[in-house]
């Protein structure tokens, strides 16, 4: 704890023994320096760390319509006794093209099924309905499939039996509900089939009936719910680095990604092998999560859509594969038309895709995104060829563009000037460092211009070194990105939007950590970092003020930091602080350009003794804000900072 604690004495100003006495940070309300952007705070998705299979997409069957590298995985075929040819894996064209055919022979076969495993098993919840569906064709009748909901201990917690009528060779879907009996984190599915004939099976599909919203094959409404908690100003999508894909053959498509789910178009997810050591050979990508359902998200959270798309270059780090100039219209195409599918009215063509789809109102799309941690010269002249495209069809849309994997060095030096120069609307900027780099960075925007171009702090966590396993989400992890806070919305005449990354991760299959939030099969948690980023979303404000202790910003002097809002319409004062040092602190905050304070105020407090200290599964509030109301005396009132402690107070004003 001693070595960790050292971090900020060496981070921070001086400590010594004058800072016991009380520090004064002085706010003129009256005076206003810039606007809080209603975006301000905002999330980031990625599918990564099973973030949308096996995550926020509530299917809970693997591989449905056994598109993976291996036809069959995830799938057990059980079969008593063993014959040769009963089940075949067949191919058709089509953007969905396997499916698997089943001869019964009763003559024969003493029992058939197939077994699916889920990812990392399947959440399963008494009491609760089960919409299973299977698309089939058969010119037998009289074929009986049954599921079954298996334990741990294989039995059975919940069965449906469905005879699906002849075909007569045609495709159709079959579905049908049935109910769980009991609650199970790791159950499988088992499919029995009883009959005499030929049965073809397809998109083999079971999902809970507590979707976000109640959709039907929806999203994990718990999961939402932590994000529509937040209020998050904008979201953020598909990424990240499954936007550019491996080679371009793997980079993200959105119009592969709409209509129809069996006929969206499989993926292999890049984290499927970015990390060796993390491998997870069953991670693709099937879609059932798309552009439309994002958008949807977006619109029910009341937030902002920001879609990502490729710009004709795939990773860097990869192969670092490119689309020549003369080819990348299709890319420049595919933006466009994506603003259309947004926006565009039923009579356009994509728009009436989207209509078709269940939207005919707008998700009035305002920016996008064109390319995700590109960099040099290759990615400037790919992209003054989209903007000069999205630009001339589209005059106020806003443009958002990379500055690459750093946040410094010649390569952001180069992205930062000319993307500057070239007046786009923003420019994203992503930090993966210590704590350390968070305390003191503080500052970083202190000395950017207060015009033009805008920065998206688009991808950022504080990666604490020397936790073992993995870099966890600590509270000194947290407490250093509040500090960092503090200085983004200290000038929000340049930060308009920041996001932390990832988003989600699967305790049993994530490839990348620190996240922000952690599920299982049944449950989820937010880390201290959730909290830090709930509270400052929370709490924006409209308007920011100077605060200063000695004429300075407070970014750091005796380990204090330090940003103020106000919420004009509400006449709220919000004044938030972080204690980074070991030890109580005195603040007397002295307010100007008010009559008098309200007599009462509330107080939300994040905090532990700690610095290692993290949420889980078994204690998933070990850290959490805790609100209080406390009295406030006069325009000069004595705030008690404790220890490692982030601190929001929103006091009243006249």
């Amino acid at each position: 704890m001693k070595k960790i604690w050292s971090l900020f004495f060496i981070v921070s100003a001086t400590c010594t023994a004058g800072n016991a006495q009380t520090k004064t940070f002085r706010v003129d309300v009256s005076r206003p320096v810039a606007a809080v952007s209603p975006t301000m705070y905002g999330v980031f998705f990625e599918d990564i760390n099973f973030g949308a299979d096996g995550g926020i997409y509530a299917e809970l069957v693997k591989n449905r319509s056994f598109e993976f590298f291996k036809p069959l995985m995830g799938w057990k075929v059980e079969q008593t006794p063993f014959r040769e040819g009963a089940v075949t894996v067949l191919n058709r064209k089509g953007p969905n093209p396997r499916f698997l055919r089943v001869v019964l022979n009763p003559a024969a076969d003493r029992g058939f099924s197939l077994m699916n495993e889920g990812f990392r098993g399947m959440g399963i919840k008494q009491g609760l309905r089960y919409d299973a569906s299977f698309m089939y064709a058969t010119s037998d009748p009289g074929i009986r499939v049954h599921f079954e909901l298996l334990d741990t201990a294989n039995r059975v917690i919940g069965s449906g039996l469905v005879t699906p009528a002849a075909t007569n060779g045609a495709w159709k879907k079959q579905e049908f509900s049935f109910v769980a009996g009991q609650t199970e984190e790791k159950g499988r599915l088992r499919i029995s089939l009883e009959g005499s004939g030929t049965i073809d099976l397809d998109m083999i599909s079971l999902f809970p009936s507590d979707t976000w919203k109640g959709r039907k094959g929806g999203m994990r409404a718990d999961m939402v719910q932590m994000l529509a908690d937040m209020k998050p100003g904008f979201i953020r999508f598909p990424g990240g680095c499954i936007v550019e894909g491996f080679d371009l053959s793997q980079r993200y498509q959105w119009k592969k990604t709409i209509g129809p789910v069996e006929e969206r178009q499989l993926l292999i997810n890049r984290w499927n092998f970015e990390f060796p050591h993390r491998a997870a050979p069953d991670y693709f990508q099937t879609f059932g999560l798309g552009f439309f359902e994002y958008f949807q998200l977006a619109e029910d959270v009341g937030a902002e859509p920001l879609p990502i798309l490729n710009c004709g270059m795939a990773c860097q780090f990869n192969s670092a594969e490119l689309v020549p100039l003369d080819a990348l219209d299709p890319y420049i195409q595919d933006a466009l038309d994506l603003i259309e599918f947004a926006n565009g009215p039923v009579t356009s063509k994509w728009g009436k895709i989207r209509a078709d789809m269940g939207h005919p109102e707008p998700f009035h799309l305002k920016m996008m995104g064109v390319g995700n941690e590109n960099w040099g010269p290759q990615y400037l002249e790919r992209l003054q060829l989209f903007q000069k495209a999205i630009n001339a069809k589209y005059s106020n849309f806003k443009i958002v563009a990379s500055s690459g994997t750093d946040p410094d060095g010649p390569r952001f030096d180069l992205l930062n000037k000319a993307l500057r120069a070239s007046n786009i609307a923003f420019i994203d900027e992503h930090y993966y460092r210590p704590p350390q780099w968070f305390f003191g960075n503080a500052k970083r925007y202190d000395s950017y211009p207060r015009s033009g171009t805008k920065v998206f702090a688009g991808e950022y966590a504080s990666h604490p070194a020397g936790v073992a396993p993995e870099k966890k989400n600590n509270w000194l992890a947290a407490l250093s990105v509040a500090a960092f806070l503090t200085g983004v919305e200290r000038n929000a005449a340049v930060v308009e939007m920041a996001s932390y990354a990832p988003l989600f991760a699967h305790t049993e299959g994530w490839q990348w950590a620190p996240d922000l939030i952690w599920v299982n099969n049944l449950k989820v948690f937010g880390t201290p970092d959730y909290y830090v980023q709930k509270m400052y979303a929370l709490n924006k404000g409209t308007k920011v003020l100077a605060l200063t202790m000695n004429k300075e910003p407070v970014a750091g002097q005796d380990s204090l930091y330090a940003s103020a809002v106000i919420d004009a319409d509400a006449k709220v004062l919000v004044v938030k602080i972080v204690n980074a040092a070991p030890r109580e602190q005195q603040v007397q905050l002295a307010v100007d350009g008010v009559k008098k304070l309200g007599s009462s105020a509330k107080q939300m407090l994040l905090r532990s003794d700690d610095l290692n200290s993290i949420n889980s599964l078994a204690q998933p509030e070990k850290i959490v804000q805790k609100e209080t109301d406390i009295v406030i005396k006069g325009k000069s009132p004595l705030i008690e900072v404790a220890p490692y402690s982030f601190y929001i107070l929103r006091i009243p004003y006249l």
